[in-house]
C-alpha cells in the first residue's frame, strides 16, 4: 500500500512538471504568435490571391547564384537545443514595437543633418560584399568621419552571414558590437544581413540582440518585418558588382513579347525540412513543352542519404538543360522560396527581363516600402500553384511588355550594383527622417528613379514628369554665355550673338559669365552695343565669375527659367535657329538639344572607347557650347558628380561637354538630340586654326585639346563603370527645310533656305 502511494506521488509529480514545462512553452509561443499575427494584420501587405496577382551587352556567362552551395556541410543534423531555440525566439520578438518615432533619435538627425558614420575597421574577417557596402557608404554624399555629427551609424563588423554553420560566421558578435562607443542599445544604428538563422528552423535571428537598431535584411518575412523601421534588403550573390554592374539584358521591345517558353525554373529541390513542400510540388506543372521545371536533389554532401524516388530522374533531366539559355528564352520565371523565403532567382530573373513569378508566402520583396512590385512581377499564393499555367496564358501581350520594361528599369536603377543598393537604402531612411522631403511614390517607380530626385525641388520642375503630371514644358529660356574673349568693338562675336538673342521670342533673360582676364564692360555699354525695343526688353546680367574655371558654366545659379541655353561667346546662331531649337527641346526637355555634334566608337584593336569629331551619320554628344539643357542637370553636375571629375574639367579647361553628355545619358539612358544648322556655323573640327574676331586663337585648334578629350572620356567611363553615351542617327529639321516652296510659307525662313 505504501509502495502504491509512493508510485502515485511520483507519477503525479512527473505529470505536474510536464504540465508546467509545456505550459510555459505554450504561453511563450502564444505570446509570440499573437504578436506576429497582430503585426501581420496591421501590415500594409500585398494580398496573395490569384485575381490580384495577375493584373547590357550580350549575355555573358550569367552566374547562377542559386546554383552555388553556400553551406556544404555534414553538420545539418546538428539540431539546436531547446535553450538555443528559446533564446532565438526571444531575440526575434524583443523590441518588436520599434518604430522611427520610438527607437530612433530623430532630433539628432534634424540637428546634425542626415550624415552616416562608419566605425573604423576592426580587423575581423570581412566578405567582399560587406567590404563593398562599407566602401559605398564611405563614398556616399551623406558620409561623415565625425561621429558627433552623424545621424546614422554602421558597425564595421561583417553581419551579412549569421548562419553559424557558415565559414563566414563571426562568433561572439553581440558582445563585440555592444562595446562600440556609440552603440546605445542600437539606437540610430543599421545592421545589414543576407542570411539569418540555421538548420532546421531557419528563424530570422541574427544571433545577437539588435536592441533598437534598424535591420536591413534579405528574405524578410512579413511576420518579423517592422513596418516603417526595418529595410527589406535584396538577396545578392557573393560576386555582385560593387559599382555599375551589367545592365538589364533587354535590348529591344520585340512584339509579340512572348518567348519560346512560357514559364521555367531550374534549381534545387529539398526532400525534407522547411521549404521542401513548395519545391517538391513544382513538378506538377512541368509539361516539357512550354513549361520547363527542372530540379535537382544533388546539393550538399549528404544528398544521397535524403534522396527520394524522383531524385534520379530529376537529376538526369536537370543536367540536360542550360540555365542561361533557359532564363533568357522564358517569358516568366518561377521564383519559389528556398530554405529561407528569399531566392537568388528573383534578381536573376529581373536582370534577364524574365518576369518573376514569386512563390513565397509572406516574403517582403526588396525595398517593398517604396517599390510597386506589381508593375514588374507576379506574387503567387503557394497553395494555388496548379493555377499558375492557366493564369499566365491569359496575361495580355501589352501587360507582358509593361512588366518586362519595368523589370529592366528597377534592375538598372536599384539593384545592378552594391553601390545603388546602398544609395537606395540610405534614401529610404532619409525620407523617413525628413518626411516633409520624402520622394513621391511615382519618383521611385518611374524614370529616371528616386536616386536622382532632389527633395528641395518640386516634382513639376523635373523634366521627366511633365507628361506624368500634365505639366507643360517651359515657354521661356535663359541664355547663359561663357565670355572668354574681351569685347573690343561692336563687331565682336558675343555682341552679334546678343543681338540675335534679344530678337528671340522665347528668351527671358541673358546671363553673361565673364571668364575673361580683363574687367567686364559696364552695363551701360552693353545697352549701347545691344539696343532693344523698350516694350520687350530682355535683361542682360553680367557676372564677373570667380574662379574663372570651365565647369562653373554649369553652376545652378538663380535662374528664372528651367530651360537653359548654354552658349560659347563665339557661336554664330541667328534668332530663328535659336527659336527652332527651343521648340524641339520643349518636346524633349529631359535631353540635351543642340547644334554641333560629336561621337564615340569602340576601337577593337586598342580595346577602348575613342572620341571623334569627324562628321558621320551618327552622333552621341551634342556640344554644350550651343545647346539647351534643363536646369535640373546643372544641379546634378554640381552636386551629384564627384569633385574629382569636376576637378579634371577645371584643370584641363576642357571636357565639360563630354561629362555633361555622359551624365544626362546615364540618368535617362537616351541619346541627345541634334537640330539642323547652317553650313557657315563654325566648324570646330576644321584642320585650320580658328581665330575669332578679337584675334584670339580658339582652344579647339590647340593640338593638346583632342588628346585631353580622349583622356577625359576614358577617365569618366571608369567612374561610371560603363560607357553611358548612346548613339543616334536622328536630326530635327524645320518642316519645309530645303523644300522648293515660297519663302513666305516657311516658319523659319532664315534656316529653310
Amino acid at each position: 500500500m505504501q509502495a502504491n502511494k509512493r508510485y502515485g506521488l511520483l507519477l503525479s509529480s512527473l505529470i505536474l512538471i510536464t504540465v508546467i514545462y509545456n505550459g510555459y512553452k505554450w504561453a511563450h509561443q502564444y505570446e509570440a504568435d499573437h504578436f506576429a499575427n497582430d503585426e501581420y494584420k496591421n501590415a500594409d501587405r500585398t494580398k496573395h490571391t490569384a485575381l490580384e496577382m495577375v493584373p547590357k551587352q550580350a549575355v555573358q556567362n550569367l552566374l547562377s547564384y542559386s546554383e552555388q552551395d553556400y553551406y556544404e556541410s555534414n553538420s545539418e543534423e546538428l539540431v539546436p537545443s531547446p535553450t538555443d531555440r528559446h533564446a532565438s525566439r526571444t531575440r526575434i520578438y524583443k523590441n518588436r514595437k520599434c518604430r522611427m518615432d520610438t527607437c530612433f533619435d530623430l532630433e539628432r538627425c534634424r540637428r546634425t543633418g542626415f550624415k552616416v558614420y562608419v566605425y573604423p575597421d576592426v580587423g575581423e574577417k570581412t566578405s567582399t560584399n560587406f567590404q563593398n557596402i562599407l566602401a559605398s557608404l564611405r563614398a556616399s554624399q551623406y558620409y561623415t568621419s565625425d561621429p558627433e555629427k552623424a545621424c546614422l551609424f554602421v558597425p564595421a563588423y561583417d553581419t551579412l552571414d549569421r548562419d553559424h554553420l557558415s565559414a563566414d560566421y563571426i562568433h561572439n558578435l553581440g558582445a563585440k558590437i555592444s562595446r562600440l562607443k556609440y552603440w546605445n542599445n542600437g539606437k540610430n544604428h543599421i545592421i545589414f544581413n543576407l542570411y539569418s538563422g540555421t538548420w532546421p528552423e531557419y528563424l530570422e535571428d541574427v544571433g545577437f540582440n539588435l536592441g533598437e537598431a534598424i535591420l536591413a535584411k534579405a528574405s524578410f518575412g512579413d511576420n518579423y518585418y517592422r513596418h516603417g523601421f526595418d529595410i527589406s534588403f535584396p538577396l545578392i550573390g557573393k560576386t555582385h558588382p560593387h559599382m555599375q554592374g551589367t545592365q538589364g539584358f533587354l535590348k529591344a521591345n520585340y512584339f509579340p513579347p512572348r518567348r519560346k517558353y512560357l514559364l521555367s525554373f531550374k534549381g534545387k529541390r529539398y526532400t525534407y525540412g522547411i521549404g521542401s513542400s513548395t519545391r517538391n510540388a513544382l513538378y506538377h506543372i512541368h509539361n516539357g513543352d512550354d513549361i520547363i521545371i527542372l530540379t535537382t536533389c544533388k546539393h550538399g554532401k549528404n544528398w544521397q542519404s535524403f534522396s527520394d524516388q524522383k531524385c534520379e530522374t530529376d537529376n538526369e533531366e536537370y543536367e540536360k538543360w542550360d540555365y542561361q539559355s533557359l532564363l533568357h528564352n522564358s517569358t516568366f520565371c518561377m521564383v519559389p522560396r528556398g530554405r529561407r523565403l528569399g531566392s537568388f532567382r528573383f534578381l536573376e530573373s529581373l536582370q534577364a527581363a524574365c518576369i518573376p513569378v514569386v512563390l513565397a508566402n509572406g516574403w517582403k520583396l526588396p525595398f517593398d516600402e517604396v517599390i510597386d512590385w506589381s508593375k514588374a512581377s507576379l506574387a503567387w499564393e503557394e497553395r494555388l500553384l496548379l493555377q499558375v499555367p492557366g493564369i499566365l496564358r491569359e496575361v495580355q501581350d501589352n501587360r507582358i511588355m509593361l512588366l518586362r520594361q519595368q523589370s529592366q528599369f528597377l534592375w538598372d536603377k536599384y539593384f545592378s550594383s552594391m553601390d545603388v543598393i546602398i544609395r537606395s537604402t540610405l534614401e529610404i531612411i532619409h525620407d523617413r527622417v525628413f518626411p516633409e522631403q520624402a520622394r513621391p511614390a511615382f519618383a521611385w517607380n518611374s524614370q529616371p528613379g528616386a536616386l536622382y530626385f532632389n527633395s528641395d525641388t518640386a516634382p513639376s520642375s523635373y523634366p521627366f514628369y511633365h507628361g506624368l503630371l500634365g505639366v507643360d514644358a517651359p515657354m521661356k529660356f535663359t541664355a547663359v554665355i561663357q565670355a572668354t574673349a574681351p569685347v573690343t568693338s561692336s563687331a565682336a562675336p558675343i555682341v552679334k550673338l546678343l543681338r540675335n538673342l534679344v530678337q528671340s521670342s522665347s528668351c527671358n533673360e541673358i546671363v553673361v559669365l565673364w571668364h575673361c582676364g580683363k574687367p567686364p564692360i559696364p552695363n551701360d555699354r552693353w545697352r549701347v552695343l545691344v539696343p532693344q525695343d523698350g516694350a520687350h526688353e530682355i535683361p542682360i546680367r553680367v557676372i564677373d565669375d570667380q574662379p574663372k574655371t570651365m565647369g562653373r558654366r554649369f553652376l545652378p545659379r538663380q535662374f528664372t527659367t528651367d530651360a537653359i541655353l548654354s552658349l560659347d561667346d563665339d557661336v554664330m546662331l541667328n534668332s530663328q535657329e535659336i527659336d527652332f531649337a527651343f521648340d524641339v527641346w520643349r518636346s524633349f526637355p529631359d535631353r540635351i538639344v543642340g547644334f554641333p555634334a560629336r561621337s564615340h566608337f569602340w576601337n577593337s584593336s586598342k580595346s577602348k572607347w575613342v572620341y571623334t569629331s569627324k562628321w558621320s551619320n551618327s552622333y552621341s554628344i551634342v556640344l554644350t557650347g550651343a545647346a539647351f539643357i534643363h536646369r535640373y542637370y546643372l544641379k546634378l553636375y554640381s552636386e551629384w558628380l564627384p569633385p574629382s571629375l569636376r576637378k579634371t574639367v577645371d584643370e584641363t579647361s576642357n571636357c565639360e561637354d563630354i561629362l555633361m553628355n555622359m551624365l544626362v545619358a546615364h540618368v535617362t539612358r537616351l541619346p541627345p538630340v541634334k537640330v539642323t544648322q547652317k553650313k557657315q556655323y563654325k566648324d570646330t573640327s576644321a584642320s585650320q586654326p580658328y581665330v575669332n574676331h578679337a584675334g584670339v586663337v580658339s582652344r579647339w585648334s590647340d593640338p593638346r585639346h583632342f588628346a585631353e578629350r580622349q583622356t577625359c572620356m576614358q577617365s569618366f567611363e571608369a567612374w561610371f563603370g560603363y560607357m553611358p553615351l548612346i548613339s543616334s542617327e536622328t536630326r530635327f529639321d524645320p518642316s519645309l527645310y530645303k523644300d522648293n516652296v515660297s519663302v513666305t510659307r516657311k516658319k523659319y525662313p532664315k534656316i529653310e533656305i
